[in-house]
Formats: structure tokens, C-alpha cells, sequence
């Protein structure tokens, strides 16, 4: 069986190259339960499983007309399902530097585009779960979601499907149609397309114009960024580090500056990148232009394939101190969304088509080293869950996102909530970012920063009017 490769996710296959993958990813976890190591059962009964769509798919670009998804039967058990052990006194950092490492290679197409590590030997009693699917057949919102529907919410639950053999969501029934009325759908189809991609390109021409013109740009800001250390040239080498922040806090905080949680996330993560470039004499002067998926499905969308478009934001000033950080974030934000939210869902999609193809071809014409950059990181949030999940008696502590690098793009920080946390991880270029670590421990120093002028200015005693 085939299916045809939609616009969006064959423009992930064609952008990949071996120092820019499009695979993604999430590391999770988990405490082992009390007197027993689920471990080896875990990884048996996942070996058991079988791949469901789309994790059964192998892409045929060149083969048989145009691009197609191939469904396969056969695949190798003990290569999409791993099992590794750190050695003895590891420590987390070990862990980090196993997943970058694990993360670096493309996925092998002539196999189903996933792969899965269960990863023993963590300290305190941990283990971990690496899994990277590529991007052509999952996006974050949807993959997260299946990551979750293989969790139970009860530590005496038995193993359940994994995320790979959970089945597609069924094919609505359709009825019988005759000529005229495939026709004249192909017809609207046509002119949806036509009438998103002239909306698209009208806006794109008005702000090159405005650019051209000096004027100062306003809303999504895509290839109008400055060269940042963060778009040096991609290499093969990735770094990986984690964050987590108490999630009620993070909203209580961006309440006080009529912030949301994710301009929150993007302010501590903009303060925190300027430091750390000062700290490595590399400090950039200008603002940072962040790209910023957005999630077109609804709640109950579990369709296969990718939905999403995106918000190109201009951040904080270098040198701007937290609370002006954020304001200016927020606002920043606010224009990008209005602009957005003006496009039609199809306009939406056709606007992340062109860029990622627009994108893609200046990293592999090296066009992106002499013109501007598409952006200079992408920030992304992918929604989670509130309740507690377990696996084979296994808490989960923790679920962090390892997002793709591309089209010289060298940072990438995704967070999904779980429970009452925000976990963020932070993937980079190694020729861009050489201690993400660093990188996290000064986004933390930002949020507090961020967080003590919020308690300054709730205990600031009101003033009498006259």
C-alpha cells in the first residue's frame, strides 16, 4: 500500500542533508518502581510489538511516479528497539552526551523512520527512554500525544502499546460520489490553493518592500535576521541539555507582566542565549529572530503527516533588562499572532511550505551564508498532560523534547509541559553551542531574574492618588 507525500512533510525529506537532520524526538525519564527493575520486560514486550502507520512507512521519492509513503511488513526488532546500559558511576551529563550522540544520524530510509533506545545504568535508581522519528511522518504535537497514549495513569498498569504500534486513527466513511462532484471538489481545491498562495505571496511582497524602503518591520520576521553565532554552518556534531521549571510559577509570573507561558519561555530563553554568547566572547548586538511553530490541529486532530505553520518573532533587545525583555517580547509576539491568525488555515500551511523550501535552499546552496538567515533559533511548545503516567510500574519524571536542527539553524528549544513542570530541552549545533548545559543554567539565572522583579512589583506598595 502507498500514500502520497503531502507538500509540507516531503519538503522535511528533500531539506535533510547529514549535518541537517529532520528527525525529532524527546527523551523521557523514568524512576524505577521499588524492589523490582522493569527494564528487560519493557524492552521484550516492546520488541513485540509491530510498527503501526505511519511508523511502518518507507519514502519513495524516485520511484514509481511521484513521492509515496510505502507501507512495510518486515523490520528488525532489536535495531528500532534498542537497549544500552551507562557504565558504572555514570552520571546524568553521561546520559546527555549518549542522547546527543544518538540523535546525530540520520534515520536509515530504506527502513520505517523511527528508532528507540531504552537506556539503563542512570543514578538514583533512573532509566530512560530515547526515541527520533522523522519529521516527514510526526510533528511534536502529535507525537508527544502518542508518547502519552503508551503511559498509563496507574503504577499497576500493564505495559501498554507503544507509541510506534498505536494504530492510525480510522478513515472516515465517505459516500459514493459521481463525476460531477469530483470534479468540481478538485475544482475548489485548485482555487483554495490558488487563492492561499496568493495571500501568502502578497504579504511576503509587502514586507520586502517595506524592507527595502528602511522601514522598521513589524509581525513575522522570516529571512530578515542578522548572522548569529547560532547560524554558523551545521555540522554532524549536536549537543544536549535539559531544564525544568515549576509550571504554575511560570504562569504566575508571566501574569504580572501580561505575559502567557510561552512568552515567558521565550524571554528567559532569549536572556539566557545573549548571556551565554557574552560569556563565550561572541556577544551578539542585535535582537534574536525566533522562529515559533504553531500547531494547526484541533484537540481531537491525530491525523498523520505534519500541521503546523509558524510565527518568525523579533525578541529582546541584547543588552535589555528582564522586565523590558519580556514587554517587548510580548509585543513582538502579539503582532506575529494577529498577522497569522489573518491567513486561512491553508494559507498557514502553504506560508511553512515556502519557507521551509525557501530555507532549505539556501543551506544547500550556502546562499544562507551571504544573505539572512531564516532565523536565528527556534522555540517551540508542544502541550502535555496534567496526571501522573507510569510504565511498567516506572514513574515518569520527566519528558523532554530533542527537536530537528536545519537549514543552518543551530539551536532549537522545545519544551512540553508534563504534570506541574515545563521541561525544555535544548539541542544545538556543536560548532554553535558547545555547552548547552551553560546555556540552561543561564536561562534559569534569567528566569530568576525575571521572577524576583515580579515579586518586586506585586510587594510595591500602591501609591495614594491626589
Amino acid at each position: 500500500m502507498t500514500k502520497p507525500i503531502p507538500p509540507l512533510d516531503l519538503s522535511w525529506l528533500l531539506l535533510e542533508s547529514p549535518a541537517g537532520t529532520t528527525h525529532v524526538g524527546a527523551m523521557l525519564l523514568f524512576k524505577k518502581p521499588a524492589g523490582r527493575d522493569p527494564v528487560a520486560e519493557l524492552v521484550q514486550t516492546y520488541r513485540e510489538y509491530s510498527p503501526a502507520p505511519p511508523f511502518n512507512y518507507v519514502p519513495e521519492l524516485l520511484v514509481r511516479g511521484a513521492p509515496h509513503f510505502r507501507e512495510v511488513s518486515a523490520w528488525d526488532p532489536h535495531y528500532h528497539i534498542g537497549h544500552l546500559s551507562l557504565p558504572a558511576g555514570a552520571c546524568y551529563d553521561d546520559l546527555l552526551r549518549l542522547v546527543a550522540d544518538l540523535h546525530e544520524p540520520q534515520l536509515d530510509r530504506h527502513r520505517p523512520l523511527f528508532r528507540c533506545w531504552v537506556i539503563d545504568g542512570l543514578p538514583d535508581e533512573m532509566f530512560a527512554i530515547y526515541t527520533k522519528t522523522h519529521h516527514s511522518i510526526i510533528d511534536g504535537e502529535s507525537g508527544l500525544k502518542r508518547l502519552y497514549a503508551g503511559l498509563s495513569t496507574s503504577d499497576r498498569s500493564p505495559i501498554l502499546e507503544p507509541a510506534f504500534a498505536l494504530g492510525a486513527p480510522a478513515a472516515q466513511p465517505h459516500s459514493s460520489t459521481g463525476l460531477n462532484h469530483k470534479v468540481a471538489g478538485s475544482i475548489r481545491g485548485a482555487v483554495t490553493e490558488l487563492v492561499a498562495l496568493n495571500q501568502v505571496a502578497v504579504g511576503a511582497l509587502r514586507k520586502v518592500l517595506a524592507g527595502l524602503l528602511g522601514s522598521h518591520l513589524e509581525g513575522n520576521l522570516p529571512f530578515v535576521a542578522q548572522h548569529a553565532p547560532t547560524n554558523a554552518p551545521l555540522e554532524m556534531g549536536r549537543r544536549f541539555a535539559t531544564l525544568t521549571l515549576p509550571l504554575a510559577e511560570m504562569r504566575a509570573v508571566g501574569h504580572h507582566f501580561g505575559a502567557t507561558l510561552n512568552d515567558v519561555a521565550a524571554s528567559v530563553i532569549d536572556g539566557g542565549l545573549h548571556a551565554y554568547l557574552r560569556e563565550t566572547d561572541r556577544a551578539f548586538g542585535h535582537p534574536f529572530i525566533a522562529m515559533c511553530p504553531v500547531s494547526l490541529r484541533s484537540d481531537d486532530d491525530t491525523a498523520i503527516g505534519t500541521r503546523v505553520s509558524a510565527m518568525f518573532v523579533r525578541l529582546g533587545e541584547p543588552r535589555a533588562s528582564m522586565p523590558e525583555r519580556i514587554r517587548e517580547v510580548v509585543d513582538s509576539v502579539a503582532t506575529a499572532k494577529k498577522e497569522l491568525a489573518a491567513m486561512s488555515k491553508e494559507a498557514a500551511m502553504t506560508y511553512a511550505v515556502g519557507l521551509v523550501a525557501l530555507a532549505g535552499l539556501g543551506a544547500s546552496t550556502h546562499l544562507d551564508r551571504i544573505g539572512h538567515p531564516a532565523c536565528n533559533l527556534v522555540i517551540s511548545n508542544v502541550a502535555g498532560v496534567k496526571e501522573t503516567r507510569y510504565l511498567n510500574g516506572a514513574r515518569l519524571l520527566g519528558i523532554y523534547p530533542v527537536s530537528a536542527l536545519a537549514a543552518s539553524i543551530g539551536l532549537n528549544v522545545t519544551m512540553a509541559s508534563y504534570h506541574d513542570s515545563m521541561d525544555f530541552g535544548f539541542i544545538a549545533n556543536a560548532a554553535a553551542i558547545d555547552d548547552p548545559t551553560r546555556l540552561a543554567r543561564l536561562t534559569l539565572q534569567a528566569y530568576q531574574e525575571l521572577k524576583d522583579a515580579a515579586a518586586t512589583r506585586s510587594t510595591r506598595p500602591s501609591r495614594a492618588s491626589s
